[in-house]
């Protein structure tokens, strides 16, 4: 008999691979950070001694959820500024309030509150997009989620940085610190065409090359954005970004609500990843990213929230639900985008955008343990009959029970692990009333 660290008994495991495999009352084997193998219950009793098991009959094990765009910081932000349109709500509020009130203390509250919100939605893993990454970094170390942390570039100036070079240089400095850390990442994160001049994206595609790191863009996400791009450059966004190097397999480009066949198949040319942020993209009125055209073409597609102040929450299964009726209804075909497919692009498909699929995305033996239980007993997920389906189109986050990344049990029976709730209340009170008195 094996000795290992944890065993996890489940009525259901989804490994993910391949997308649609359903495994009944069967159990996860863990040990040092890994999984170990998946195997029936009555075979994992007779195989194997564990530290820790966890019976879960009533419960679905899937893969943890990635969040593959966000503004993790702006859950302080969360309602400022609704129901206007993407542009105005950029530059009339979110911009100036940013000016007004971004800082290191800033970040590292909206961070606590945005992982938070995330681990206890059964996200395990999010590709971030903000100022001082170094300290979003800082808080994802003390609370032991896995993350990509974007290094930003804009073109002016801000309190993190004066000038794109200052901007790269801090970039570097992130990049060597973190290259080699178990749960943190990097990615060049210019933050989009109309913010970002030609030079420094040249220098953004040298170093993603060199450094072997994503290049994360806003991307096409608003009809003005192509507009402006064309009258400026005489160019779309996308035409521009190839002629500058940026396009390639490292590549995702977020939001991609304003694309022609021409635009899809540079991105099939380069073999660049989509990530599909439907809710903020309904809520900003920007239109409607083709995910069934994108598919059909191999293009992978990865599922984000966008920060909370645009979306307004941190809510993976709900954009999965999104996101496949969202495909259904604009396709006109009840199978454009399945269960399963919505599901892996919540989770493999946003671990191959990131490049991380080696290490996350599947319950595969030899893969890091992030893993997520559902628990199907919910009267609003009752009678299971396909339980991939009730995960995508019945589930909510709030039948999220467990969660492990890397095998560390960061939320027990719905209880946060890591984190005093009471503290980071009381800092969520104070940028309230900080703001709001202000504003």
């Amino acid at each position: 008999m094996r000795h290992i660290d944890s065993l996890i008994f489940a009525g259901w495991v989804i490994p993910g691979e391949p997308e649609d495999r359903i495994l009944e009352k069967h159990a996860l084997a863990i040990h040092e950070g890994k999984i170990v193998t998946i195997l029936p219950i009555e075979e994992a009793v007779r195989e194997f001694s564990a530290r820790v098991t966890h019976r879960l009959p009533q419960h679905a094990l899937i893969p943890g959820l990635i969040n593959t765009h966000t503004h993790a910081a702006m859950t302080l932000l969360r309602g400022y500024g609704s129901d206007l349109p993407m542009m105005e709500w950029l530059h009339e509020h979110i911009w100036p309030a940013e000016q007004a009130w971004m800082s290191d203390s800033f970040v590292a509250d909206g961070t606590r509150l945005a992982v938070a919100e995330m681990l206890t939605a059964g996200i395990t893993c999010f590709n971030d997009m903000y100022f001082f990454p170094e300290t979003t970094a800082s808080v994802v170390e003390e609370l032991g989620i896995r993350a990509c942390i974007g290094l930003i570039v804009v073109d002016f100036p801000t309190i993190w940085a004066k000038n794109p070079g200052e901007y790269l240089g801090k970039a570097e400095g992130l990049y060597k610190h973190y290259r080699q850390h178990s749960l943190i990442r990097t990615a060049l994160a210019p933050h989009a065409p109309y913010s970002v001049s030609d030079d420094p994206l040249k220098s953004i595609a040298a170093l993603s090359e060199s450094w072997d790191i994503p290049i994360h863009m806003h991307l096409h996400e608003t009809t003005d954005e192509v507009v402006q791009s064309q009258k400026q450059y005489q160019l779309r966004p996308i035409e521009r970004l190839e002629n500058l190097g940026l396009l390639s397999e490292r590549f995702l480009a977020v939001h991609a609500t304003q694309l022609n066949d021409n635009d899809i198949e540079y991105l099939q040319l380069h073999q660049c990843h989509v990530v599909h942020c439907p809710e903020s993209n309904l809520k900003l009125a920007s239109g409607f990213c083709p995910v069934p055209r994108l598919l059909e073409n191999g293009i992978n597609v990865a599922l984000g929230t966008d920060g909370a102040a645009s979306n307004d929450d941190l809510d993976i299964l709900g954009e999965m639900r999104t996101a496949a009726l969202l495909a259904k209804g604009i396709s006109g075909n009840a199978a454009a985008v399945p269960a399963a497919k919505a599901l892996h692009m919540a989770t493999l498909g946003g671990a191959q955008a990131l490049g991380i699929d080696d290490i996350t995305g599947s319950l595969k033996p030899g893969k890091a343990a992030d893993v997520v239980a559902i628990d199907m007993s919910a009267l609003s997920t009752q009678p299971v009959y396909n339980v991939l389906s009730q995960i995508v189109y019945a589930a909510s986050r709030h039948q999220v029970t467990d969660v492990w990344v890397a095998g560390q049990h960061l939320l027990k029976s719905r209880i946060l692990s890591t984190m005093d709730m009471r503290e980071l209340q009381t800092r969520i009170l104070f940028w309230r009333q900080k703001i709001g008195d202000d504003s």
